[in-house]
């Protein structure tokens, strides 16, 4: 595993499958209520990210970005994992088409891909994660965490503890 930690809440990928393993380390620490708003460009690895987010919850069904269909439940693992897209939404009002209110912050844990573009229609507590590629490395990325909230201070630190543990330095 080529993951590195930079430091606290900065972190690098040099492949997809580290991206997919940080998303399993993020896996072991989520819990009811927990929301992450995942942001970056076009395949940078968001979903590869919520793929390992998926897995390492323990849910074996396949993980695609639900662009056409907005949102998708993987709710065979420890608790559900609620995967929305919200790159096709122009306004913050087709937000309450998507069923993201029913879930956002109550139950299971919520990754909102492209969720930068409403947060101020979302919630105050989340967890950012950011994925950018790296120059020179068409296979690199960075990882950078930003909590925003108590709860979502906590799950940075253990996220922070738990790649560590991994060895990633």
């Amino acid at each position: 595993m080529a993951l590195v930690r930079r430091e606290a809440g900065h972190y690098g990928s040099s492949a997809v499958s580290d991206t997919v393993r940080f998303g399993e380390l993020v896996a072991t620490r989520v819990q009811d209520g927990d929301v992450l708003v995942l942001t970056g460009g076009l395949g940078v690895g968001k979903t590869h990210f919520t793929k390992g987010l998926a897995h390492g919850l323990g849910d074996g069904h396949p993980v695609t970005s639900p662009t056409f269909a907005l949102m998708a439940v993987h709710d065979g693992g420890r608790i559900p994992l609620f995967h929305f897209d919200l790159y096709r939404l122009e306004h913050a009002y087709e937000l309450e088409d998507t069923g993201i209110y029913d879930v956002l912050g109550y139950e299971g844990v919520c990754a909102l891909e492209w969720g930068e573009q409403f947060q101020d229609d979302l919630t105050d507590e989340y967890l950012s994660v950011t994925l950018s590629r790296v120059e020179d490395d068409p296979d690199a990325r960075s990882i950078v965490l930003a909590p925003h909230g108590v709860r979502a201070e906590e799950l940075a630190a253990q996220i922070d503890e738990a790649v560590v543990r991994s060895g990633a330095m």
